[in-house]
């Protein structure tokens, strides 16, 4: 599946945020503990679209996918220097369920990370969530450990690029963000 993302800007938060309040209200409705309702404030989403974090595809509806891109992951992944690239967020509209785009999104990041020359492209999910662990699975990622969350624990996964460079490489890439590149 071929997909061109491009970087959000300020005219797509609004499209982001309700695509992820949709999503949680339909995992909500199914009893899916993954992204709880409400979760998310707007003002969040406009944040990190300022920041340069968010990606979007758009179909002729408008968005009908999102995801955030992270050059570190103290959240989750405490203080790690290992070069790596984090997907989060990865949002596909219900419109487009079943059609690869999530992994085509995936495998994107995967080759975004490749050309900045990291060595790791990681994710999470929680872990109430086994749904997402075997989807992850199928994707080659692997599951290296569990963080405790207030209310709630995370799978940290990850899966190898074989292309380590030092994170100034990332960091170059992430500068390059305004003509178009990758924002950490």
């Amino acid at each position: 599946m071929g997909i061109d993302p491009r970087q959000a800007g300020a005219d797509d938060v609004a499209a982001i945020h309700a695509l992820r309040r949709s999503l949680e209200d339909w995992m909500a409705e199914r009893g899916i503990d993954q992204w709880p309702v409400g979760s998310v404030p707007v003002e969040r989403v406009a944040a990190q679209v300022a920041d340069g974090q968010w990606w979007v595809v758009q179909d002729d509806e408008g968005v009908v996918a999102a995801v955030r891109l992270l050059a570190t992951d103290p959240e989750y992944w405490g203080d790690e220097d290992t070069p790596a690239l984090y997907v989060h967020g990865l949002m596909v509209d219900r419109r487009a369920s079943g059609s690869g785009l999530g992994r085509a999104i995936v495998e994107w990041a995967d080759a975004r990370a490749r050309a900045a020359g990291v060595t790791w492209l990681r994710l999470d999910h929680r872990l109430s969530n086994p749904h997402l662990d075997d989807v992850y699975r199928s994707w080659g990622f692997e599951p290296v450990g569990v963080t405790d969350r207030p209310g709630y624990d995370v799978v940290l996964m990850q899966r190898p690029l074989h292309s380590p460079a030092p994170l100034s490489a990332l960091a170059r890439a992430s500068r390059r963000t305004a003509s178009g590149s990758m924002q950490g």
